[in-house]
């Protein structure tokens, strides 16, 4: 009798070290062969969350069985989350479950128009497109913080910015305000103001020198010499205003590499050969070099300039009409040999 016990006591035992040892493994035993990313959209429910996990686990229902011991079907978090090599079930759950997201770092360069630029920033966060083009320009938040359609794209600086993956549109533009107001410091906003501008006024010519040259040991020159006229009240007549409104008449997509002499007619606020002062905002998303370039110019006496044909990229300036017209010459010489009619 003592012995059918022991061997009954023995085997109880042993089938609560099986079962326990099972669920210890379930719980504890590593599941995540390697390091990586993974992203989990707004809105995933757990089947979908099933989906995404799988391919990063090497026992997909070991993770579904303490998923839902730890209730995590129902608390579910979206973003961008890392998950390391030799994590178990129990440390992965409680991170995916705790939200500690990763970063993302959000890049984007100057682009000229909030189509590219909506697109430049769907690829990095879950916002797409068309929401964040709808944030960009919905008019309520423009005007309350002196911004229209014409000047509201100098608020988004190019440069690096960190976000969550999962950041929405709205939280997206309301940070680039914040960017926007930390980089234009009372330092800067005194620098604009002694050339006479508003900070809008600064964006929009700075627009102007990016597009100008994409030389930025060239753009302090570049800015004096649009200053210059500024101030003696010339008209700008900057090729790329013209280049602008020439894309906002006939598309987009269309290209010009020569601004001819019946462009300089069109009818538009941008054209600054037929219009005295800055265009209606920027025409591009200037970079810092360039904005910087306009608050701190290289003081001259240049008020014309004309590409040149020794050093491709860079410029030849002149403070004559004559000697510019020099210049000019020798550029539509060299641009009817190479081809180039438009």
């Amino acid at each position: 009798m003592k012995k059918k016990l022991a061997l009954v006591l023995a085997i109880i035992i042993l089938v609560i070290a099986i079962v326990g040892y099972s669920f210890y493994r379930k719980i504890y035993q590593p599941n995540v062969p390697e390091s990586a990313s993974i992203l989990i959209p707004t809105g995933t429910d757990f089947q979908g969350l099933i989906k995404i996990i799988e391919p990063y686990v090497n026992n997909v229902n070991s993770f579904i069985w303490v998923a839902e011991k730890k209730n995590y079907p129902n608390k579910i978090r979206a973003g961008k989350f890392r998950i390391l090599e030799g994590m178990n079930n129990e440390t992965l759950v409680n991170h995916l479950r705790g939200g500690k997201q990763e970063t993302v770092t959000l890049t984007f360069n100057n682009q000229d128009s909030f189509e590219k630029l909506a697109g430049r920033v769907a690829s990095q966060i879950e916002a797409d497109s068309t929401e964040l083009i709808h944030a960009f320009l919905d008019i309520d938040f423009m005007t309350k913080n002196g911004f229209d359609k014409q000047t509201a794209i100098a608020m988004y600086i190019p440069n690096s910015y960190d976000f969550y993956w999962n950041t929405d549109a709205v939280k997206f533009r309301d940070k680039m305000l914040t960017e926007y107001k930390r980089f234009w410091t009372t330092e800067r906003i005194a620098k604009a103001k002694e050339q006479s501008l508003t900070p809008l006024q600064a964006a929009t010519l700075a627009s102007i020198v990016q597009k100008e040259t994409a030389v930025v040991a060239e753009r302090k020159t570049v800015a004096g010499l649009y200053l210059n006229r500024l101030h003696d009240f010339w008209p700008l007549q900057a090729d790329p205003t013209i280049i602008f409104a020439l894309k906002q008449k006939y598309g987009q997509d269309k290209e010009y590499k020569r601004v001819l002499s019946k462009d300089l007619t069109i009818d538009s606020p941008y054209n600054t050969y037929a219009n005295f002062g800055l265009p209606p905002g920027p025409i591009g998303m200037p970079d810092i070099s360039s904005i910087e370039a306009v608050l701190q110019p290289e003081q001259h006496q240049y008020y014309y300039m004309c590409a040149s044909v020794e050093k491709i990229g860079f410029h030849k300036f002149a403070n004559s009409l004559s000697e510019h017209n020099k210049n000019a010459a020798a550029y539509q010489k060299w641009v009817s040999q190479q081809g180039i009619k438009r």
